[in-house]
């Protein structure tokens, strides 16, 4: 769908995008201070609908935000914006900002937060990247420690992902590994991590600075009802480099192969077979549960 005539959610309305705007106050734009989520559309099904909305407003309890709308009115608005797209294949970017106040940290002087969704389709990576595996490297940007600031909260401030993005990017990769503080690997720039040894699959905890994916937990169960044990523990980019297999997982990335980390190639180099059987796995799942959506 061209841009121009996306439709887009905004406080209560359905609106053309040109119509779509936001004070230059908005603590969103002047701070970061928000939270979002991103979330799939297949086969006109919302994939894991309810799981992202109960982490969003868990997102804005844990920064001190009120959404002001209910569980049930947020989750019915995100089904008629997708429908207004008239998506049936797609992706859903929805967005509580502070909203509009002084100048100034103070959240409190920010009277009502507003609510953002945005219904249209991504590109992650390129098409043959998903048939050949991504190229990965390893990033000098840390995730920041949750002392900081929880990973499980996905706020607007993403400028430490983008910047790891760029030294991906930079350094000829699709995407970036980031450690935490103590070296261990964390997640990548927008995705959580498997590796696979010895037919069995490990990814990094989330006290290791992981966000808890929804998609990664989909990938867990897949895995589970394959019969292959998943574990999760504190991991090197040494345990990368000695893998069979290595896999991304997330709602924009979905499942992916990575076969290359700081030019050493992961396994042989191509995607394995556990791999491409979970990829098989997760569209099936994928296109055939959600929340329906009412065209």
């Amino acid at each position: 769908m061209a841009a121009s005539n996306l439709l887009i959610y905004l406080d209560g309305k359905i609106v053309p995008e040109s119509e779509a705007k936001i004070s230059v106050l908005d603590h969103g734009l002047l701070y970061g201070d928000g939270v979002f989520e991103g979330i799939r559309i297949y086969n006109g099904r919302v994939f894991r609908l309810t799981e992202h909305l109960v982490r969003i407003y868990e997102s804005a309890k844990s920064i001190c935000m009120t959404i002001p709308m209910s569980f049930e009115e947020l989750e019915q608005a995100t089904l008629q914006t997708v429908a207004a797209n008239g998506l049936r294949e797609g992706y859903i970017r929805l967005v509580i900002t502070r909203g509009g106040g002084p100048l100034g940290l103070n959240p409190y002087q920010c009277p009502k937060a507003s609510v953002i969704i945005i219904a249209t389709s991504i590109t992650l990576y390129a098409a043959d990247k998903y048939t050949n595996g991504l190229t990965m490297v390893t990033c000098a940007t840390r995730r920041p420690s949750p002392a900081a600031l929880s990973p499980q909260v996905k706020s607007l401030n993403y400028l430490n992902n983008v910047m790891a993005k760029i030294e991906a990017i930079q350094g000829g990769g699709e995407e970036g590994v980031m450690l935490n503080e103590q070296g261990y690997v964390a997640e990548c720039t927008g995705d959580n991590l498997f590796i696979i040894k010895n037919g069995e699959v490990f990814t990094p905890p989330i006290s290791s600075g992981a966000l808890d994916g929804i998609t990664r937990r989909a990938a867990m169960d897949l895995l589970k009802e394959m019969g292959i044990p998943v574990h999760e523990v504190m991991m090197t980019r040494h345990d990368i480099f000695v893998a069979e297999e290595c896999f991304l997982t997330g709602t924009a990335a979905e499942v992916i192969a990575a076969v290359v980390l700081d030019r050493r190639s992961i396994g042989n180099g191509k995607p394995g077979p556990i791999t491409t059987k979970l990829v098989e796995k997760f569209k099936a799942l994928a296109n055939s549960t959600g929340t329906a959506v009412t065209y």
